[in-house]
């Protein structure tokens, strides 16, 4: 009798389409062999730590592919701190280790971001047989051309931005509107794009605040009486981008402002005269149902994923490069963050319709 015993465990914030990638997962393994068990781990790594789990049925992947968030839970759980023991003296890698050995796992299938990723590729290292899902709505995993919940959050921050659309021209006023992406600018970039945004602010390019209002008043000259900024919550000036990690860290500290669109609006305010509003759509760009491109991606994901256990090939992140999934050895990507170029073809070609960076 041909049988498998996986464990399962979406780690990090969530997104749309865990549910669908957990599926893929499940039904390809399930479609091509006699015999599976699969046990889901609550809350993340939290639950392989301390052992909570439960075993899953075939029902509880039913209907789940158009279902937001996890059916798992999640949580965070620093990388930095793993090998840290908790507050009662456990060794959390040596307790995640017992908890694979004790269930008799032939494989831990684990869904998640950069920081899940790095463990994952830590449990690798100490002998576990491991398969990553590149999930987070930054789509900044290194190794993959997108991740899954990226085209779902596109989706919600345009849609903001587009309704910021009509009552920033009913008032000829300027609006930003703050998407998520502390260390990368990937949905700020499109959502702003699909939207018609007429300045982006990226973590990656350093905005200069003289340019950022030399762009509003280009617009008020050529008779526009409205502007709208897309910002991602990591962007910074080029002041701030001279400042060592911990200097900057120590003024975040200090700031008056609820995040970083509040502290450019008041500087456009200030310069131009002009009424500034900020809208946050905030953890809604996690929420929702997956876009039909995401459940697609995590079917194919998922599939794959399964592929892998059945050729009892582990230890691989599955990557979608060039159209095709892949298997990307996670020694390789674990770790590394994929950034916006600057000097990338998007940022060219949308500078060349006249979308401001603030640069």
């Amino acid at each position: 009798m041909f049988m498998k015993r996986i464990g399962m465990l979406t780690s990090g914030g969530d997104c749309q389409a865990l549910n669908a990638a957990m599926r893929g997962v499940v039904k390809g393994l399930s479609n091509n062999m006699d015999e599976l068990e699969v046990y889901g781990f609550h809350n993340g790594y939290k639950g392989l730590i301390y052992g909570d789990y439960r075993l899953l049925t075939s029902a509880d992947f039913s209907g789940i592919l158009t279902k937001g968030g996890t059916i798992l839970g999640s949580s965070r759980q620093p990388f930095k701190l793993m090998r840290v023991p908790d507050e009662n003296g456990l060794d959390k890698v040596e307790a995640m280790k017992q908890t694979y050995y004790k269930l008799n796992l032939n494989c831990l299938v684990i869904l998640g971001g950069n920081g899940t990723q790095k463990t994952a590729n830590l449990l690798r290292e100490e002998g576990l047989n491991v398969i990553h899902l590149p999930k987070t709505i930054d789509n900044d995993i290194y190794g993959t051309d997108v991740t899954f919940g990226f085209q779902s959050a596109i989706n919600v921050a345009s849609d903001a931005i587009d309704c910021i659309h009509t009552t920033a021209a009913s008032h000829n006023r300027v609006f930003i509107v703050e998407v998520m992406g502390h260390k990368v600018g990937w949905l700020t970039l499109y959502a702003g794009v699909a939207s018609g945004a007429d300045i982006i602010l990226l973590p990656e390019i350093p905005y200069d605040i003289h340019k950022v209002v030399d762009a509003i008043n280009k617009r008020t000259q050529e008779g526009k009486g409205f502007t709208i900024l897309a910002v991602a919550e990591g962007a910074i000036s080029k002041e701030d981008a001279k400042l060592s990690k911990k200097e900057y860290k120590e003024k975040m500290k200090k700031t008056k402002y609820p995040s970083v669109s509040y502290e450019i609006a008041e500087k456009i305010s200030k310069v131009t005269g002009t009424e500034v509003r900020v809208t946050v759509p905030g953890h809604t760009q996690r929420g929702g149902s997956p876009c039909p491109y995401d459940r697609a991606l995590c079917t194919r994901l998922g599939a794959a994923a399964a592929k892998a256990i059945l050729d009892e090939d582990y230890g691989y992140m599955i990557a979608m490069v060039d159209g095709k999934t892949k298997r990307v050895p996670l020694g390789e990507v674990a770790g590394k963050l994929k950034i916006v170029d600057p000097g990338c073809q998007m940022i060219k070609e949308a500078k060349m319709i006249g979308i401001s960076f603030g640069d």
